[in-house]
């Protein structure tokens, strides 16, 4: 009985592949789990080591020495003056566009009057009236040998010294 109930044992619990004959599976590799276990040790050690370090530099951050604050106050008194000095040459600067607009109004109305001045002259001269008073006084027209002639070689202007 023995002999059945160890073959029936061997049938229920042994599963045959086929007549091929079985590989052997390898030994579990007890070194090679430790190896990993090991890492993941050091892994988590240097994660706890690197939170650590943040959150001392987060509580150094925080904390304000008496240096570190005046240097904040003196960057801060250095950009409102700046501030305050842009400002003060902004305004400088329309003030004097507005002084230069005044004066170039000024300069176009005085233009415009000293051109109605001149039309008004040129108009209330009389002509014929000079001619006249300039033959009483002796005046002529110019004879052939005072007219000088020049000619001009491709200039646009020319140059005359005194004779």
């Amino acid at each position: 009985m023995s002999r059945q109930k160890e073959q029936r044992h061997y049938q229920i619990h042994t599963y045959e592949d086929g007549n091929t004959v079985r590989r052997l599976e390898a030994a579990p590799d007890y070194h090679e789990e430790r190896r990993k276990r090991k890492e993941e040790r050091q892994i988590s050690e240097q994660k706890r080591r690197r939170r650590r370090a943040a959150r001392r530099n987060r509580e150094r951050a925080l904390k304000m020495s008496a240096g570190y604050v005046a240097f904040l106050s003196a960057c801060v008194v250095a950009v409102v003056f700046t501030s305050v000095a842009y400002v003060h040459l902004q305004s400088d600067i329309i003030i004097r566009q507005r002084a230069i607009e005044k004066l170039e109004e000024e300069i176009s109305a005085m233009q415009l009057e000293n051109d109605a001045a001149y039309k008004r002259i040129t108009s209330s001269i009389d002509l014929k009236a000079v001619k006249k008073q300039a033959k009483k006084l002796g005046m002529r027209y110019p004879s052939e040998n005072q007219i000088v002639y020049y000619t001009i070689d491709n200039a646009d202007y020319m140059t005359q010294y005194a004779e």
